[in-house]
């Protein structure tokens, strides 16, 4: 069951294809640009089983399909919460945690939006979808891509590329 208010525990979700290329979603009430973002349900929900639950919310991708590899970037923002958005957490709470995961696909693919939290999608290379989002932790952690997905081929981890298109 979902608690009364929204627990200050989120995720971001870079959603990126092996060639940089970075999913962005305008948002219905600001209308800016971000990646997938999202609070925890509940205590007892990991990060990961967030990240997983929000990408297939908001952008209907399934984040265990073959060729894609979700990573838990290992890193962790703490920021202030836009005093507009206080009410919907617990009295004082006033601070958010949120964890970095990136999403990587194969190829460009077609998202299904919520029609509730975006208005539209695009894909952008790394470099421009920085400079198109507002959220300075989503800016930040698209910056870190080239090194993330460096991280991803050390490991194996990267998702097979796509074949050519005639």
């Amino acid at each position: 069951m979902k608690p009364v208010y929204k627990l200050p525990q989120s995720v971001l979700v870079v959603i990126h294809t092996v060639d940089q290329q970075v999913l962005l979603l305008r948002r219905v009430d600001l209308g800016s640009w971000q990646s997938v973002t999202g609070s925890k349900d509940h205590d007892a929900e990991t990060y990961a089983q967030t990240a997983a639950r929000e990408v297939a919310e908001e952008t209907g991708l399934d984040v265990h399909t073959p060729g894609f590899a979700l990573r838990d970037w290992g890193l962790e923002n703490i920021y202030d919460i836009y005093p507009q958005y206080w009410p919907r957490y617990a009295p004082g709470v006033r601070r958010n945690t949120e964890h970095v995961f990136g999403l990587r696909l194969p190829h460009v693919v077609p998202i299904v939006l919520s029609p509730t939290e975006h208005t539209e999608y695009r894909w952008l290379p790394w470099l421009h979808a920085a400079d198109e989002v507002f959220s300075p932790s989503n800016a930040e952690a698209i910056l870190m891509l080239p090194h993330q997905t460096a991280l991803d081929d050390q490991a194996g981890l990267s998702a097979p590329k796509a074949k050519a298109r005639r």
